[in-house]
């Protein structure tokens, strides 16, 4: 039984008692390993090695003026290029969480293969693809392969961090958020690389950032699936703290994702009043405004260890959600308050993202955070294409005073995160202090 909010739920006929900790400190216990502890080091090496890994999830969008011009690729090429790699972490994901891929092997080597099997595609795509068609193939495999490093490497940093999980995640997120930001700071330096040359290091970066995992290895503070369960991917949605976590997480995920689509738009509406509407300059405003979002989560993360993760969620979701109500009325504003407004949006967009992670990770039992994890990223990440796809639509239509329509999103999530009004919410977080 897991006992939530007072109240207790069966899941497989398993006992998973509560709090967080103690199911999994107990397995440490019978496997030896309660001692073996996180050295100062180990948690910024695998937030490096995590950073590494998804660069081959960076590498197309980073080189692909230099990779348009020489296959001869329309805007919508590219866009294809970028979405089969969404498309093939979304299947991964499915993939891994029907599998309980990561819950029933190490997680650090389930980590390493699949750094290796992304390495080789990523370097297939720069060097065997003939065309698009190849090239969509290769994209779509490696975005397989990134299902088992991105939620796969959250589940070694839980591993390693069972206290402050929040704040440990929040330095993850924001690497890879400023990872996101990249090619539009390369797009303001004018740089195009060579588009092999990107893909050949971004390749060799994966590589390296699966030995460093498997280097670590697991953590003592989670326990290990004894047996495949599929059932588990809707089973820990019985749980009132992951699956208001979850929830939460779907309403942010449909802003996330459209709102740094947008951003250049958004930017270019700010600066054609001031005159400064040239591409440089809309390459820089986006870097700026989606980087920025890197301070947001390590700020969140830091604050979680003395508030707790729901309420940085709750916070970050309620401002971003203002934002998007109040953007419009920011237009008729002066451009210089503008773009700051933008910056603030920026900032709190992705400020609750780890935490989301860090609240299901706690939620759930500790034998299946692997399966919980990657089935709440499977979903979150469908959600964004549908988001970016009717956003776009209605942007292209109605100018950048339709970036309203976002705000269902986390306002909606804002709700399902802390349960009906007038009722106290599950508190399923561990204290991270």
């Amino acid at each position: 039984m897991i006992p939530c909010a007072g109240y207790s739920v069966r899941v497989n006929s398993t006992q998973f008692p509560r709090p967080y900790m103690t199911k999994a400190s107990t397995d440490a216990m019978e496997r030896g390993k309660l001692g073996r502890q996180a050295a100062p080091w180990t948690l910024p090496v695998l937030i490096l090695a995590q950073f590494l890994g998804v660069s081959i999830w960076f590498s197309s969008s980073a080189s692909l003026p230099s990779l348009a011009r020489e296959w001869g690729l329309s805007a919508t090429d590219g866009g294809l290029l970028v979405s089969a790699v969404q498309f093939g972490f979304i299947a991964g994901t499915l993939v891994f969480a029907l599998t309980n891929l990561s819950d029933l092997f190490p997680a650090t080597r389930v980590f390493l293969a699949s750094a290796l099997l992304g390495a080789l595609c990523n370097a297939l795509f720069g060097y065997a693809a003939r065309g698009l068609t190849d090239a969509l193939i290769y994209r779509f495999v490696t975005g397989l392969a990134l299902a088992g490093i991105y939620p796969v490497g959250m589940k070694v940093v839980v591993s390693w961090s069972p206290t402050g999980i929040g704040n440990a995640l929040g330095w993850l997120i924001g690497a890879l958020t400023l990872g996101t930001a990249s090619p539009f700071l390369l797009a303001w330096l004018g740089a195009e690389l060579p588009w092999r040359a990107v893909i050949a290091v971004s390749s060799l970066l994966a590589v390296v950032s699966g030995v460093m995992v498997a280097g670590i290895g697991d953590g003592p503070h989670l326990g290990s699936a004894t047996k495949l369960d599929p059932r588990m991917i809707l089973n820990v949605f019985r749980i009132a703290g992951y699956r208001r976590a979850a929830f939460g997480y779907f309403g942010h995920m449909w802003e996330l994702y459209a709102f740094w689509v947008m951003a250049p738009v958004l930017i270019a509406a700010g600066l054609a009043p001031l005159g400064m509407a040239t591409p440089g300059a809309i390459g820089l405003g986006a870097f700026a405004v989606i980087g920025i979002g890197a301070l947001g989560c390590v700020g969140g993360g830091m604050l979680s260890k003395r508030v707790g993760s729901r309420k940085v969620a709750t916070v970050s979701m309620a401002i971003s959600g203002s934002m998007c109500l109040l953007a419009p009325l920011l237009l008729g504003l002066h451009p210089v308050v503008y773009l700051a407004g933008l910056g603030v949006w920026g900032v709190f967009v992705v400020s609750d993202s780890a935490q989301f992670s860090a609240l299901s990770a706690q939620s759930c039992p500790p034998e299946y955070v692997g399966t919980a994890l990657t089935i709440m990223n499977s979903i979150g990440f469908a959600i964004t294409i549908v988001s970016i796809e009717w956003t776009s639509r209605i942007v292209a239509g109605m100018g950048v005073h339709a970036a309203w329509i976002l705000a269902p999103g986390p306002l909606l999530g804002l709700l399902l995160l802390n349960g009906i009004p007038g009722r106290q919410p599950a508190e399923e977080e561990s204290r991270a202090r």
